[in-house]
């Protein structure tokens, strides 16, 4: 069915708006906040006042973009959660006022639902079941998915996301917010293997970064206690040998959820994918496992109204439209 849909995501710290039309995305701005690299992480408060100053902006540079008219708008799609309550009530409640005034229907999008599927924007060939990975700031899951309604989560952090533990080792070595591409930077001239750091022993196929974390911080302190240099001096391999671990966890728990559901595809998206030494691993995997991976381009891993438009398209073919009372959640359903 041909249709023309608007999409705003403002799940976290970047304002974005993106059009789809007969399913190709044919715009997708995205306005990223800079504040937060300066106060050490995404502060709520300025967040969504920044979305609330942005949004009408990014909207109208969506629509100018693709030379789609307002009034040829078949439905206006949303961020509904999980994310930062205040941003998602910036970027509900314009949509529901769009959807309003102009007399089409609205669909509210789940922010992971849409990322697990965001390697399928601009195609049409899908195979289901797959595994999904999404990893990102917020958020570390394997899914298993059936149909783009028909998800299931296998396996998820009990604690911080990997994004999250990637910017906390970076903050810990005096690295700015966001610290993970400035990790993945500085580890193409390190030694992966200089530096040791534990496993995590977590059932089946759940994640745990706290303990790797922690076990940094004192890493980090005990050597400067003896060389107050050490960062300084081993900067390279520190920043690589984390990452191979951060990576490693990953990759361990995504092979078992290949073998226990025997899948023949796998897709990964979230901001963590763009990192390049897990696009690496994800290839060997591809290789050893003689399966199709499916990776999200760069633009598309962080977050992005392109993967809500993407979505929002399937749910628009079965007229999975949203009431304009409904409200916006900021944990996982």
């Amino acid at each position: 069915m041909s249709k023309t849909i608007l999409a705003i995501e403002t799940s976290c710290d970047d304002t974005s708006a993106s059009i789809i039309s007969d399913g190709i995305i044919k715009s997708n701005v995205i306005s990223s906040q800079l504040d937060h690299s300066k106060l050490g992480g995404v502060v709520p408060e300025i967040a969504s006042r920044k979305h609330q100053k942005n949004i009408a902006y990014i909207i109208n540079e969506a629509l100018e973009k693709s030379s789609i008219n307002l009034h040829s708008l078949d439905a206006i799609a949303c961020t509904n959660g999980p994310g930062l309550l205040g941003s998602l009530l910036v970027g509900s409640s314009f949509a529901k006022s769009m959807s309003y005034c102009l007399g089409i229907p609205l669909i509210c999008v789940d922010h992971i639902k849409a990322h697990a599927l965001s390697h399928s924007i601009n195609s049409f060939d899908i195979n289901f079941p797959f595994i999904s990975l999404v990893v990102s700031g917020g958020h570390t899951q394997i899914m298993y998915i059936e149909s783009y309604d028909k998800i299931k989560i296998v396996g998820e952090t009990r604690d911080d996301a990997v994004g999250e533990a990637f910017d906390k080792c970076a903050k810990i070595i005096g690295l700015d917010y966001p610290g993970g591409p400035l990790i993945d930077k500085l580890s193409k001239k390190g030694d992966s293997n200089k530096y040791k750091f534990p496993d995590t022993n977590v059932p089946d196929l759940d994640f745990s970064f706290s303990g790797i974390k922690t076990s940094f911080l004192y890493f980090i302190r005990d050597n400067l206690k003896n060389d107050e240099n050490f960062i300084k001096k081993n900067i390279n391999d520190i920043a690589s040998s984390i990452q191979f671990k951060l990576v490693e966890m990953i990759i361990k728990k995504l092979k078992i959820a290949i073998k226990k559901y025997n899948v023949t595809n796998i897709s990964v998206g979230g901001g963590v994918a763009a990192n390049s030494y897990l696009r690496e691993e994800l290839l060997k995997i591809n290789n050893s496992f003689g399966i199709d991976v499916h990776i999200s381009k760069l633009e598309y891993c962080t977050d992005n109204a392109a993967m809500i438009a993407n979505y929002a398209r399937f749910m628009f073919d079965d007229k999975k439209f949203s009431k304009l009372d409904v409200v916006p959640f900021s944990k996982n359903k």
